[in-house]
Parts: C-alpha cells; sequence; structure tokens
C-alpha cells in the first residue's frame, strides 16, 4: 500500500519560504540543466478562451534529485470578478527510482510563485551589475512584490520604484513593501522615467503590447523579463533584445515559442535560428555572463519544469524534517 503525503498551502506556506536556500536550490536546478542529463519535455499549454483561462502542464526529471514533479498550473483571469484568485493548480512528486506517488503538494500556485521569484534572483546574481543598488519594477501584483522582495537578497538595492497604471494598486505594494523590506519604494505611473532611474528591472505583468521600450535602456542595467510565458504576451519592444549585449534565456527553445525572443523572432529583430547561452550555462561557467558594468543584459524567464522539480523536492525535503504534512494510504 502506498503512503502519501498531503502538503496543503498552509503546510508549505509554513515550510518553505523566499530565502537565499531557496535561491540556491532553484540555481542548482538550472545548472544542472545545462551540465546534466535532464529530461525536460516542452510544456503542455492548453487556452481555454470562453474562459479566459489557461492551464500549464510542467514537468522535469532531475539526475540527482529523489523525486520528479509534475505541476498542472490554471490561470483563469476573470476569476476576481467573482471573488476567486485567478490562479491556482497543485504539483504531484513522484519518486524517480520506483514512479510512485510520494507527495501531493496542494499548493494553489503558492510554490510556483515562490520559484518563480527565486529565478529572477538567480537571473539578477549573475547578470545584474553587483553594485546595483536601485529597481523598477513594472506591475504591482503578488508576482512584483515578490521580484523586488527577491532582489534584495542578493543585490544591495537601496530604493525602487513601482509601475502600474493603476496608482492606488502601485502605491499599496511601494507602501507594504517599504515596511517589510526596509528601503525606499515609491509608485509611478511614468514608465519611461522609472525605467531610466534603474540599474535593474523587472517586468512581472500579462501585457501583450511592450510596455518597455529599447530607447528607455542605458549602459549596465539589467532586465529581467517574466510576463511573457504564452504565445502572444509581450512586454519588451522588440528592439531591446538586438540593443541588449547579452540576452539570456532560462531554455531557448521555450522563449523562441513563448518569451521576448518570440516577439523578436516575429518582428524580424532576430534571426529565428540565432543560438543564445542559457542562464544555466552562466551559471556553470561554460558562457560567460555580464563582461563589464557598461554592458544591457536581458533574462527572459519564461518558467522550467525544472525549477518545479526543485521546489517540490525542497518542500518535500522540509515537510518530512518537519513532519509535516498528513499521510494518506492509497
Amino acid at each position: 500500500m502506498a503512503k502519501i503525503t498531503l502538503l496543503s498551502e498552509p503546510d508549505l506556506r509554513g515550510l518553505v519560504t523566499l530565502d537565499i536556500e531557496t535561491v540556491d536550490v532553484i540555481e542548482e536546478a538550472f545548472r544542472t540543466l545545462a551540465t546534466g542529463a535532464v529530461v525536460m519535455p516542452p510544456i503542455l499549454s492548453m487556452a481555454i478562451e470562453p474562459a479566459n483561462g489557461e492551464v500549464d502542464v510542467k514537468t522535469a526529471y532531475v539526475p540527482g534529485l529523489p523525486g520528479f514533479a509534475i505541476k498542472v498550473s490554471p490561470g483563469f483571469f476573470d476569476n476576481p470578478k467573482i471573488g476567486l484568485p485567478s490562479t491556482s493548480g497543485l504539483m504531484m512528486l513522484l519518486s524517480a527510482k520506483t514512479g510512485q506517488v510520494e507527495a501531493l503538494l496542494l499548493d494553489n500556485g503558492y510554490l510556483t510563485d515562490i520559484r518563480t521569484a527565486a529565478a529572477g534572483a538567480v537571473a539578477a546574481r549573475h547578470l545584474a551589475r553587483a553594485d546595483a543598488q536601485t529597481a523598477a519594477i513594472l506591475g504591482a501584483g503578488m508576482q512584483a512584490r515578490l521580484q523586488l522582495t527577491a532582489l534584495c537578497l542578493v543585490r544591495p538595492i537601496r530604493r525602487a520604484t513601482i509601475w502600474a497604471r493603476d496608482l492606488p494598486q502601485a502605491e499599496t505594494a511601494a507602501r507594504e513593501l517599504s515596511e517589510s523590506l526596509g528601503i525606499d519604494v515609491s509608485a509611478s505611473t511614468d514608465a519611461e522615467a522609472a525605467i531610466m532611474a534603474a540599474d535593474v528591472i523587472v517586468t512581472t505583468t500579462p501585457a501583450t503590447t511592450p510596455i518597455l521600450l529599447a530607447d528607455w535602456l542605458g549602459p549596465g542595467q539589467h532586465v529581467t523579463a517574466m510576463g511573457s510565458d504564452q504565445n502572444g504576451k509581450s512586454e519588451l519592444e522588440p528592439a531591446c533584445l538586438s540593443r541588449a549585449d547579452l540576452y539570456v534565456p532560462d531554455r531557448l527553445s521555450q522563449t523562441r515559442a513563448l518569451g521576448e525572443l518570440r516577439s523578436a523572432i516575429a518582428a524580424g529583430v532576430i534571426e529565428a535560428d540565432r543560438h543564445f547561452p542559457e542562464l544555466g550555462d552562466i551559471i556553470a561557467g561554460t558562457s560567460p555572463g555580464r563582461r563589464s558594468d557598461d554592458e544591457i543584459t536581458i533574462a527572459d524567464l519564461t518558467g522550467t519544469g525544472v525549477q518545479d522539480t526543485a521546489i517540490a523536492n525542497h518542500a518535500v525535503r522540509r515537510a518530512r524534517e518537519a513532519r509535516a504534512g498528513t499521510l494518506f494510504e492509497s
């Protein structure tokens, strides 16, 4: 009889937080993606247009980790109109030796939020200037808040601006982040000014037309683009990628299909078969990252199955150490 650990969202919130250990876990997953025999199939993505919804299924086998995760991640963006969150989902952790289900992580998207923010920290750790002190976050939702929190773990950020079309939402996020992070965070509806004043820019919106223009970028800046994870989404003007000294995808095959690279290819700015080193290559040292303080760097993060497998193993390991969760026999 199989024994399965059930972990609820409250369980997982008590076990896994956005800290340096979590960032290191995600960094190691990217390193293994570049150097190990990772098996990571393409994302299964399904649009449910009548409900303004989408569902992604991601997975990966990562050598060295005891289990592999399968994640189901729905996004139904009209849900707030009926009092429901727009994202939810769960992860399943199966043994990499036997294939038996070992844990069900009923996280409602929490672990995805954490691993996505941790990936932003990994990108900044390897691509942003070491002395970066100012940030611009485009977006004012949960991921925007987590991205600034993650950035502060790896860079000495002292001042940040939250941009959103909804100024009250940006003001609320800025006030709460100022209190939680102990830095100066302000709100703005002027994206150009916020970007031009920043050392690090993170875009965290579901935009389908660019919100960051190439002419706004200057020497020494780093951009992490998080929002373009579906065909049709785009946060960066395609010319940003040709202006950058270094463009880094999380997974090149994914960014060609889903990320900012897709838009740049469609616009004729970048050749469809052009090769770029992935984030894991830079972490592993097989490709160079930032070469000087004057370079403009862009990380295009679409979310990978290795992140899900890594965070699921991390969560279950902590649960076993804490004897947390509910044991279910099937």
